[in-house]
């Protein structure tokens, strides 16, 4: 458990880092907002094609080999922004980023549905707490590294952790012996989930819940220096909300047992997402505090919710495993989506608050959705073979 949330807690820093540096990282790369979004939505693409394979690259990587790997090329992709001061440089990092994320996105939940049996919702959502808890102390720290040693080194410092993570990893992990399902995933039939509707609602709903992620993530910290505040304050600013994640997933993952249909928690939540919306629409500086805590719970709780959600619908490991690869790699393409939206709306009105206007009407279309979620439609998930 150590293990997973060691690495979980650098799944998140290589783009968590980007938002309170993007004015820094523009001034000295020359790009336009649209270009630099591109540093937060490529690796969340990357992540969500690579989900889409996840059966083949289940089927050439062990699930310890496959994990030790991502971590690995999330160091390197974090160590190579040092030198990387050009535009193509940083994009380049991005994808390689985003490619390592993916590896151990697509790999772990299995190995957790597996290791942890049914104690596996608990463990997902520390896991995914310690998704959170690494933005945060990325985000709150990246403005003063950056400040002391520049901003490339405030980008390449998490190749340490990193590290760390990688060797924990293996360590923790060299006793187990290599299960057949994560070998074999990529030669057996899998479940059809492209011709399930409830797979594609699944996804849906759980692209829309992370892109309100991806776009706090890469544009809070931007849009408050445009209203004066310092790059610090807003770093602060980000980091207060992650850790309000943080609180929000520790929260799931010790209640959400007491949840078996999980729509009354997933309405609350996106009820919270909603009024930070609307706080940041109307009045984003008499309210800041309060859209930051807000948006930090129901971000914080919708993410593992989702996810669990997701498990919920299957009691194999294998088969979880591969659900969760498709709802991941089809919601990370749309979540990508929205950091990119954004900074073409900003290009073109200098403003972003079309951004969270687009975003809220997306998180009324999910309460919508998570009526459809009652524990007797799980078994819509059963579909053909392929």
């Amino acid at each position: 458990m150590v293990a997973v949330i060691g690495l979980a807690l650098n799944l998140r820093p290589a783009m968590a880092a980007i938002g309170p540096l993007l004015d820094m990282i523009e001034a000295a790369t020359g790009l336009s907002h649209t270009q630099s979004s591109l540093l937060t939505s490529l690796p969340v693409f990357v992540m969500g094609l690579c989900a889409l394979g996840g059966r083949h690259i289940a089927g050439k990587f062990s699930e310890r080999n496959g994990i030790a790997l991502g971590m690995a090329l999330v160091c390197a992709a974090c160590l190579a922004r040092y030198c990387a001061g050009s535009s193509a440089g940083l994009l380049l990092t991005a994808i390689l980023a985003g490619a390592g994320i993916a590896l151990v996105q697509t790999l772990l939940p299995a190995f957790i549905k597996r290791r942890f049996g049914a104690e596996a919702g608990s463990v997902f959502g520390l896991y995914t707490t310690g998704i959170m808890g690494g933005a945060a102390i990325a985000a709150a720290s990246a403005a003063g590294l950056a400040a002391q040693s520049g901003w490339q080194f405030a980008l390449a410092v998490w190749a340490l952790p990193a590290l760390g993570a990688f060797f924990l990893w293996r360590r923790a992990t060299a006793g187990l012996a290599v299960p057949l399902p994560a070998v074999a995933a990529g030669r057996t039939a899998q479940p059809g989930f492209w011709r399930n509707q409830r797979a594609w609602e699944l996804m849906i709903f759980f692209g829309i819940g992370t892109g309100a992620y991806t776009l706090v993530l890469a544009w809070l910290p931007p849009f408050y220096t445009s209203l004066g505040w310092k790059p610090a304050e807003a770093g602060f600013l980000l980091g207060g909300l992650a850790l309000a994640e943080v609180v929000a997933g520790l929260a799931v993952s010790a209640w959400i047992g007491r949840f078996p249909d999980r729509r009354l928690p997933l309405l609350a939540v996106l009820l919270l997402l909603s009024g930070g919306l609307l706080c940041l629409i109307f009045a984003p500086l008499s309210l800041a505090l309060p859209a930051c805590l807000m948006l930090g719970i129901g971000i914080g709780a919708l993410f593992p919710l989702s996810l669990i959600l997701t498990l919920d619908h299957l009691d194999d490991p294998a088969q979880a495993g591969m659900l969760t690869a498709f709802v991941q790699g089809g919601g990370y393409i749309i979540a990508s989506c929205m950091p990119l939206l954004a900074g073409v709306l900003r290009d073109r009105f200098s403003d972003l608050t079309q951004a969270w206007v687009a975003m809220l009407i997306g998180a009324l279309c999910l309460v919508a959705l998570c009526l459809r979620f009652s524990p007797t439609s799980y078994r819509r998930i059963a579909c053909t073979m392929d």
